[in-house]
């Protein structure tokens, strides 16, 4: 690569990471083996040791799993990125690799519903504390902040609302604080955002979403620099939530339309959130790209488009939100996103059920909210397909 000019990121999905075998193929191979062999005891120790480069054991080193790390950290602009099982996975490694016992966490309230258990359940239980505060004031996250504050965690946009961070302002917060700031990127992609550029710390992913791009394989992924995914890295070779290498080359090949796909999503999510802000049945619409998305302008900063996500209010709470998803006939119900194939699903009973009516109250999570991940079909489809359930209510 020169320097002089460097590559575009529709260039680096397809050319970054690619390393070839002896046999120099030109689609990357896949490395369907659970332990490499070495040419003697000497190369071994130093493959052990880390003084030679090179694959050891598939847990911890595999050259598929490497190449989609070395493309996605390309598209990032990190310096490394840690590959994981599943999104999941890679915010409980960040956890465990980056924190101990007796820290804190300032997080979003505006968050996966499996992220809340997590941070609230499950790491609580093990002296990891974790304070929720509001995705969209940097003021309540300063008023968090305690000695013994180590990370912030936010979703931008968030699951499901779509709000948008000030991911620079967040970061001036956390760093104030001597924390650093973990930003997932799911549903932007390094395509439409790219956190590091903006001041924070670490970038996560779920790759089972817009990184696959087909509802394939399941993937996570950790990114930053060097020194601060170490930790990360040690925890995926002690632990092992390892992504296999199957799902490793099915991800890097997934990249490769990452640009055109999401570029396209975001073209459809415009506008069917334009013809469901018009549509009398429906009482608020959610999405980054409209003007009256409450931090339009900050999303017009930040990112290159809104992003193919749109949430959406209907009068009559659950039974009208059921009526309009079962009416459906195109979309998939389903609460998996960033497929070719449009999704729908209910929040409140299905992504963030586990979590308390309460939490779900004062995250903004209401039982009339539907939200749609926008794939790759006609939207006057998508449109047809709404409008069957909505022009019923």
């Amino acid at each position: 690569m020169n320097p002089e000019h460097p590559l575009q990121p529709e260039t680096l999905a397809v050319r970054a990471g690619t390393v070839r075998s002896q046999f120099n193929e030109h689609s990357e191979a896949m490395y369907l083996t659970s332990s490499f062999v070495f040419a003697s005891a000497a190369e071994a120790a130093a493959r052990f040791s880390g003084t030679e480069p090179g694959p050891i054991y598939a847990r911890f080193t595999n050259p598929s799993v490497t190449m989609f790390e070395d493309r996605l950290a390309a598209l990032e602009g990190a310096e490394r990125c840690v590959a994981f099982a599943s999104g999941m996975a890679a915010i409980l490694a960040t956890v465990m690799g980056l924190m101990k016992a007796g820290e804190h966490i300032v997080a979003s309230r505006s968050i996966f519903g499996s992220t809340v258990q997590l941070f609230s359940n499950i790491l609580g239980r093990f002296g990891v504390e974790t304070t929720f505060v509001s995705p969209t004031d940097p003021e309540e996250w300063r008023a968090a902040v305690k000695p013994n504050t180590r990370l912030f965690f936010v979703e931008s946009p968030s699951n499901p609302l779509t709000e948008v961070s000030d991911i620079r302002a967040l970061a001036d917060v956390a760093h104030a604080a001597g924390a650093w700031l973990a930003v997932d990127n799911c549903f932007c992609t390094p395509i439409l955002q790219r956190p590091l550029d903006l001041g924070a710390d670490i970038v996560i992913h779920s790759a089972t979403k817009y990184l696959d791009g087909q509802g394939r394989v399941l993937g996570g992924a950790v990114l930053g620099r060097k020194d601060l995914m170490e930790g990360v890295y040690t925890f995926l070779r002690t632990a092992g939530p390892t992504l296999s290498a199957f799902n490793a080359w099915v991800l890097h090949k997934g990249l490769e339309t990452l640009g055109i796909r999401m570029q396209a999503h975001s073209a459809g999510a415009l506008e069917l959130a334009t013809w469901l802000e018009a549509h009398p049945k429906v009482s608020r619409v959610l999405y980054p790209g409209l003007p009256s998305h409450p931090q339009h302008a900050l999303a017009l900063r930040q990112q290159k488009t809104g992003g193919g996500i749109v949430a959406f209010e209907v009068v009559g709470g659950k039974d009208a939100a059921w009526k309009v998803i079962d009416a459906t006939r195109v979309m998939s119900i389903t609460a998996n996103l960033g497929d070719t194939r449009t999704t729908i699903t209910h929040p409140t009973s299905t992504t963030h059920s586990r979590m308390t009516p309460e939490q779900r109250a004062t995250a903004g999570i209401g039982d009339g909210l539907i939200r749609i991940a926008v794939g790759l079909e006609a939207v006057v489809d998508l449109q047809n397909d709404l409008a069957r359930g909505l022009d019923a209510l």
